[in-house]
């Protein structure tokens, strides 16, 4: 898929958008269990990770271990 097409196979766009965007302290559980039955969770990650989004659940991870991704991924890039 190129640019951002691979967006119009997302599950998400079949269910309510704050299901992965949970409240402080709120489960992103839901949303994780969507994201593991979808076709094109590794685009949506690649997207979270090279835009550098901080919140939220993309790619069936939520916003902490996206943080972490994102540490990782800098972190390879400077060594």
């Amino acid at each position: 898929m190129t640019g951002e097409s691979w967006r119009e196979d997302a599950l998400c766009r079949q269910t309510d958008p704050a299901l992965y965007f949970p409240e402080a302290g709120g489960s992103p559980r839901d949303a994780k269990e969507v994201c593991e039955a979808c076709d094109v969770r590794r685009e949506c990650l690649a997207y979270a990770l090279d835009t550098g989004q901080q919140h939220g659940v993309w790619g069936g991870v939520d916003q902490r271990e996206l943080r972490r991704l994102q540490r990782a991924r800098r972190h390879a890039q400077a060594a």
